[in-house]
């Protein structure tokens, strides 16, 4: 049974993996639906046939380009895929196939695109985000991980800090250090985790932030004026805590424990 839950976790999960390139790909556009035209050939627009649109395996077997026209197809769409598949496969294993598995199936889809656009474009757009923040919060009643009382103080809390965080960097600089979006995006983290979530969310996304920012600088020789984007760190975090909550708990007792509180 456990290896079928496994399995129909994975297939579930290229399935929207797939789907979700095309979100990716589409929803920054504002010309374009993620519903019309079909799955096509970037390059030549032939629409791609049902055996050359199987999650990953058709990637492996084109050798990464269309059959049509022999363009190099990029290999985020065989990333994507894998991904979902493998976040998909570890909520089963923790979750199983119950209301939780369904809700953060969906979160963690929507951190995945969050993740690729924002990585891509620099924008975190609403239509993930605020939905998103209804979601988790409607989804907080039936949840048996997190009350709603705890998911309404994640929305505020998360929104809020990271709104304090943004205006106090104005206020310092007159510069812009962190946009709306980043705001909204840990307003929905809060939803869906919770407010004991966002010490964990908030710490290790800006140390991993940090640490790639300081290379960046490094390596572009812009100083201060080098810009990434915070949401993938975010996004990372949250996954993080959700799949690891349980070790992350228990290191920070440990850690409490040793200094002696």
């Amino acid at each position: 049974m456990e290896l079928y839950l496994i399995f129909s976790a994975a297939v579930l999960g290229a399935l929207v993996g797939s789907f979700l390139n095309v979100v990716i790909l589409r929803l920054p556009r504002a010309d374009a639906s993620i519903v019309f035209p079909s799955s096509h050939c970037p390059q030549c627009k032939q629409p791609l046939r049902w055996f050359d649109n199987i999650p990953i395996i058709s990637y492996l077997i084109l050798q990464g380009r269309c059959r049509a026209c022999g363009t190099s197809i990029s290999w985020q769409y065989p990333l994507v895929e894998l991904t979902m598949t493998i976040l998909a496969v570890a909520l089963a294993v923790r979750f199983a196939f119950s209301f939780a598995f369904i809700l953060y199936f969906l979160f963690f889809a929507a951190l995945l695109v969050i993740i690729f656009i924002d990585f891509h474009h620099q924008i975190i757009p609403d239509r993930i985000s605020l939905p998103g923040i209804v979601i988790g919060f409607a989804g907080s009643f039936f949840n048996d991980q997190v009350t709603w009382q705890q998911s309404g103080l994640g929305i505020l809390m998360g929104g809020g800090i990271l709104y304090a965080v943004a205006y106090g960097y104005y206020f310092l600089t007159r510069r812009e250090g962190m946009g709306g979006g980043d705001i909204k995006l840990l307003a929905m983290i809060g939803a869906f985790l919770g407010w004991q979530s966002l010490l964990f969310v908030i710490f290790s996304s800006s140390l991993a932030g940090s640490v790639v920012g300081i290379a960046a600088m490094i390596k572009q020789k812009k100083g201060g004026q080098t810009r990434i984007p915070y949401g993938p760190f975010l996004a990372l975090g949250a996954m993080t805590y959700l799949l690891f909550d349980r070790q992350i708990s228990a290191l920070w007792n440990m850690y409490l424990a040793l200094s002696g509180f």
